[in-house]
């Protein structure tokens, strides 16, 4: 019974990590790696937190009720929590148990001083490390100071911090369990922390060193600033030395304190430069052991360094696998596609297969090598310009890798030639457009005719050519020409008539209301469905509390309950394969979720009056004339005013001819993706019918072609899909990176500019004019609650958003591009909009009042 109880350290290892703890399994692992030394000392097993846990019988009507309790109730957790504590504190430790843990104590004789630390079931895990949410005590003398510092230990589970942490993360509070690990105490001369990948830019060849004199706690309650060597391959490569004038030290008989250091020593390096690089050689074999980044603890006594604990670093962005041991340099698609979270990995391996380029997979993102195209001087200014044009911050980061020229060893431009013949340019005629969009249908028809009869493993041969029309649709010349065409024109325009007349951003104004738009045309759409809705008070009524699954089949019977149902699937007949984040494949689409909706119909219908969808267009068009008279009219002023204006007037109708083009190839995208999901949805559904999956989403966490294994076979890894699952939830916790390298740095890029008021937010300038207003940060388009003159403030807007754009004054966004979707339809309806202003959500409050320069570029808080 007693080895149920206690775990000798040397015997614990990943396998036993439901006994033993994140932190014990750790240690135990440490121990077996050549050259690693861990303090001697035992872990008392989770079945001894259970026996304990079991004879606290109000325990579980207070872990109830801590579940219920809102998780931003700070005050009731405080009290429940500490609650909990006082009774696992005070349940006495059963006898079989109190013996195994004095048994363990024997060997190591008496007077022996120990450290005492938590190991919870959900700690030092490779999604999340829980550091610092339950307790440690050190210099622990005698066996009762034993048994009840493990008592407290097992209270800890139960901290205010604890709670809260495992809330956020979605951990039920029964889910872990307290294990204890009891070592023999080291006094060390000093002791800090080692990361042997950089925490703050993720460089994976630059290890970290924080070091103060005496225990290490003195750094971890920031007692002190501690000394910092940065080593890269087996070198200092920076170091700061701290005046370090307080530390923490064990006191005979038991327990710690704070002691003031000698004057003459403050200022001495806890480390010599060489103890830091050994120190940095003995992470690299921590790290390799475990095959990622480690946070580690260490403490350095009697010239030994003692490992006392290590942690996988949970905040470090993943680097995308290659095929050779070459430097490689990443971009991210989801700064491009306008959806930074992460993608499952079905949606991940179909964009993949679908995309035009190779896609690499990272932290649940995509991205994309550029490194062959940095390394010829040629392809790296063609590189740059465009990634200048639809994110400055991408270009900026570019260039910051660059600037290490070792990183990118340049390549030889192409031997000089004839250059290939270009494509004529296209006439400004509206036919074209026409042409394309019917092309579009045509294709997407045709798919949804010809998958019908599909199942199987012969679904997923047909799909395999389905893609290859997806990429022929996608790559269409003529289409490629028609987008340039309409951004060329764009540009020119914004370029010349800066130059001639002054403006800025004149394009904004005479693109207003451009024909052909088909995701400005939805969010009028949506208004169109709100006139529909408005006069008939028991449907409206109906709509604030409806949800998902009586949405459609509720209006039946309510007085206008059929025009509106016939309105709504009228909208959803065009638009319901969109949704929120919808190049992932496994997002629920508005037809499936058409509920996701209603917040903006009831804005529409609150906030507008009838017929306000072709009002809108409208204004904007005569808005767009009156912009292109005026424009005219002064350049005939000008010297060759004559030319200049005629020249003008065909890109101003080139423009509107071929700019609303811009958003149909996704467009053609997403519905082609709702053929494919309702089909892959169909065949997830015939394999849980015959057991072979618990429930048709599972496959979301499958690539495509493991899903089309699992068709071939009937069997499925549950496993996997587990562990994917697992993945997923941890990298919502990640920031996606614009630029990465392989040796795993983050670079954000950063604007350079210095024509912005004090105190403003910096973006990228998509749309011209001047609002404030009343700020609502959105990160939900579910959770959207909008007033006329409000200004949408988010994280990154696709084409659904669009639907909430008709209602708002202006425009806010973390992520974005000039010819990205948010800016295109905010250019679309004459809204000022700054995008790509790094942490917006953050440094602006919901509520506030705002200041929003499109024209400019940046975005002041006035209240």
């Amino acid at each position: 019974m007693t080895g149920q109880y206690v775990v000798d350290l040397r015997e614990a290892d990943a396998t036993r990590l439901s006994a033993v703890g994140g932190k014990a399994a750790h240690l135990g692992e440490l121990s077996s790696i050549d050259g690693i030394r861990v303090p001697a000392g035992f872990c008392v097993t989770t079945y001894a937190f259970r026996q304990v846990m079991a004879q606290a019988s109000t325990i579980d009507d207070r872990l109830d009720e801590l579940s219920r309790v809102d998780p931003e109730d700070g005050e009731a957790i405080r009290l429940l929590s500490a609650e909990i504590r006082r009774i696992v504190e005070g349940t006495p430790v059963p006898g079989e148990i109190a013996a195994a843990i004095t048994g363990a104590l024997a060997p190591f004789g008496e007077g022996t001083a120990y450290a005492v630390r938590s190991s919870a079931t959900a700690e030092d895990l490779p999604t999340a490390s829980f550091a610092g949410q339950q307790d440690t005590y050190l210099n622990v003398v005698g066996r009762s100071a034993v048994l009840q510092h493990v008592s407290r230990c097992w209270a800890s589970l139960f901290t205010e911090r604890a709670v809260v942490y495992r809330r956020r993360n979605g951990i039920d509070h029964r889910a872990v369990e307290m294990a204890v690990v009891v070592q023999r105490m080291v006094f060390p001369e000093a002791a800090g922390i080692m990361f042997t990948a950089d925490p703050v830019s993720g460089n994976r060849k630059v290890a970290t060193v924080d070091a103060g004199f005496g225990l290490g706690e003195a750094l971890v309650s920031g007692l002190v600033n501690p000394d910092v060597f940065r080593i890269r391959e087996g070198e200092v490569v920076d170091r700061v030395v701290a005046a370090k004038q307080r530390a923490v030290v064990a006191v005979p008989g038991g327990g710690t304190k704070e002691v003031t250091v000698a004057p003459e020593e403050q200022g001495q390096p806890a480390l010599t430069d060489a103890q830091a690089v050994r120190l940095v050689e003995l992470g690299r074999r921590v790290e390799r052991h475990f095959a990622r980044p480690q946070d580690i603890e260490w403490c350095l006594s009697d010239g030994d360094f003692h490992i006392v604990q290590s942690r996988p670093i949970t905040t470090l962005f993943p680097i995308p696998r290659a095929d050779d041991q070459g430097n490689h340099v990443y971009v991210s698609v989801g700064h491009q596609q306008m959806m930074t979270d992460p993608m499952k990995r079905l949606g991940s391996s179909m964009w993949a297969l679908t995309a035009m380029v190779p896609m690499h997979e990272a932290g649940g993102r995509l991205f994309v090598d550029v490194t062959r195209r940095l390394a010829s001087p040629a392809s790296r200014a063609g590189l740059l310009e465009v990634m200048g044009k639809g994110d400055p911050l991408i270009r900026d980061a570019l260039e910051t890798v660059l600037e290490d020229d070792a990183f990118i060893p340049p390549l030889p431009d192409a031997a000089p030639g004839r250059a290939p013949a270009g494509a004529p340019p296209i006439e400004t005629d509206p036919g074209i457009v026409t042409e394309l969009i019917e092309r579009g249908r045509a294709s997407t028809a045709a798919l949804r005719r010809d998958i019908r009869t599909r199942s199987g493993p012969a679904l997923f041969d047909f799909l395999l050519e389905a893609f290859e029309e997806h990429k022929r649709v996608l790559g269409d010349p003529l289409s490629i020409q028609v987008i340039m065409a309409g951004m060329e024109a764009t540009w020119w325009l914004n370029d010349n008539l800066r130059e001639w007349l002054g403006e800025k951003n004149a394009a904004d104004t005479l693109t207003l209301s451009a024909p052909g738009n088909v995701t400005s045309e939805m969010g009028l759409a949506l208004l169109d469905v709100a006139d529909a809705i408005r006069p008939h008070p028991e449907v409206v009524a109906f709509l604030r509390d409806a949800d998902d699954s009586d949405l459609l089949d509720g209006l039946d019977g309510l007085a206008g309950g059929r025009e509106a149902r016939e309105a709504i699937e009228g909208f959803l007949e065009r638009y319901g394969m969109r949704c929120a984040g919808e190049i992932d494949i496994t997002r629920p689409r508005w037809g499936e979720r058409p509920g996701t909706l209603v917040p903006a119909i009831l804005d529409n219908v609150r906030n507008f009056g009838p017929g306000a969808a072709a009002k809108r267009f409208e204004q904007g068009r005569e808005a767009a004339l009156e912009k292109e008279h005026d424009v005219l009219s002064r350049l005939r002023d000008l010297p060759d005013g004559a030319r200049l204006a005629e020249e003008t007037k065909r890109m101003i109708a080139r423009v509107r001819t071929f700019i609303g083009y811009r958003e149909y190839p996704k467009y053609n995208i997403v519905s082609r993706y709702s053929v494919y999901k309702q089909a892959l949805l169909e065949e997830a559904g015939r394999l849980e019918r015959a057991g072979v999956l618990r429930e048709k989403e599972d496959v979301f966490h499958l690539t495509f072609e493991e899903f089309g294994e699992v068709a071939r076979s009937g069997r499925v890894d549950e496993q996997l899909i587990l562990r994917r699952r697992e993945a997923f939830r941890s990298y919502r916790a990640l920031t996606p990176p614009r630029v990465l390298t392989s040796d795993g740095e983050a670079v954000s890029g950063a604007y350079r500019r210095h024509d912005a008021p004090a105190g403003a937010l910096i973006g990228l300038p998509v749309s011209t004019g001047t609002v404030e207003g009343r700020a609502r940060v959105v990160l939900d388009m579910a959770d959207a609650d909008l007033a006329p003159g409000d200004i949408l403030v988010t994280t990154f807007t696709d084409p659904s958003w669009s639907a909430l754009f008709v209602g708002i004054a202006g425009l806010v966004t973390e992520v974005g591009g000039l010819m990205t979707h948010g800016a295109v339809i905010a250019r679309e309806y004459g809204l000022p909009a700054v995008v790509g202003v790094e942490q917006a959500t953050r440094l602006i409050r919901d509520g506030q009042r705002i200041r929003v320069d499109g024209t400019d570029g940046h975005v002041e808080i006035l209240r």
